[in-house]
């Protein structure tokens, strides 16, 4: 039997090519969530960590003045200072920076240059793993600055699975190493959270305590004599027949709470010095008054 011949001048159909793969609507709020999630989780743990060390430098604890969630996350805005900031952003733009250079009609010669040293820096990403790894061994020593070195580590494990890191022809490392690494990164990076907010907390809690009379000024009027551990704020009897008949000044208002105030005396140091917690009830008046403020001009 005699198979047709195929038509002259026809030129065999290529393959379809594979659809592209798109993100849906789905897939981009997906993303959208996670990513908030995450930041809301490290904003929380971030204030954490910040109120924790700020008010544990007065002998307070977070949970015990009750601190709820929202105050939390807000208080972890302290940390996005403007050079916090300027890193992120760096950061951000990193990749893009050939293009930007491009955009601004940077000579091209110029820009391979700084492509190539990209790709020296990600090649030699486990210089610095060992450059952090080195760090923490001599951790004691590079106080207040302890935070560079899993900072170090989380840098070089993540420029390790960029494609400037692997050589051409280097066959990927296996699923399971790279979700490890990525794991790891993760933990150093939050590692690195937990030490500058703690860090920063303790930073600002040194500066009000060294700032006392600026703050929120409080005046104790109690119908009968308070005991204070001393040295004790000032005492004044206001004479029999006055309600509240003795008043307490030379104090400065820390946190209140719940109509409990957590007061400091203008003396106050932080290795002797007490925090009185005065509750506002019917045999006691809390009044507050502006601070000593600092001279114009």
């Amino acid at each position: 039997m005699r198979r047709p011949a195929p038509a002259r001048g026809r030129v065999p159909a290529a393959p379809p090519e594979p659809p592209t793969p798109t993100s849906g609507p789905a897939e981009i709020v997906n993303s959208v969530v996670g990513a908030a999630s995450f930041a809301g989780a490290l904003m929380l743990y971030a204030g954490y960590i910040y109120t924790n060390a700020y008010f544990g430098y007065f002998h307070l604890d977070t949970f015990a003045v009750g601190f709820d969630t929202f105050e939390l996350v807000v208080r972890s805005l302290s940390l996005a200072a403007l050079p916090a900031l300027e890193v992120l952003v760096l950061a951000l733009l990193v990749p893009y920076l050939p293009r930007l250079l491009t955009a601004l009609r940077v000579p091209p010669h110029q820009v391979r240059r700084l492509r190539a040293a990209g790709r020296a820096v990600a090649r030699a990403h486990a210089v610095l793993i060992a450059a952090g790894a080195a760090l923490l061994l001599l951790w004691r020593w590079i106080q207040p600055f302890a935070w560079t070195a899993p900072l170090l580590v989380a840098v070089g494990l993540l420029l390790g699975h960029t494609r400037a890191a692997t050589p051409p022809g280097t066959a990927p490392p296996p699923p399971w190493r790279r979700t490890a690494s990525l794991l790891a990164a993760g933990l150093f990076l939050i590692w690195v959270v937990a030490l500058v907010a703690g860090e920063r907390g303790r930073h600002d809690a040194r500066a009000d305590a060294g700032q006392l009379v600026r703050r929120v000024a409080v005046v104790v009027l109690s119908t009968d004599r308070l005991s204070f551990a001393p040295p004790g704020p000032a005492v004044e009897d206001l004479g029999r027949g006055t309600h509240y008949r003795y008043r307490y000044s030379g104090l400065r208002l820390l946190v209140e709470r719940d109509q409990r105030y957590y007061v400091l005396p203008l003396d106050w140091h932080k290795s002797t010095g007490p925090t009185y917690i005065v509750k506002d009830d019917d045999d006691i008046r809390v009044e507050l008054h502006p601070g000593t403020q600092p001279r114009l001009g």
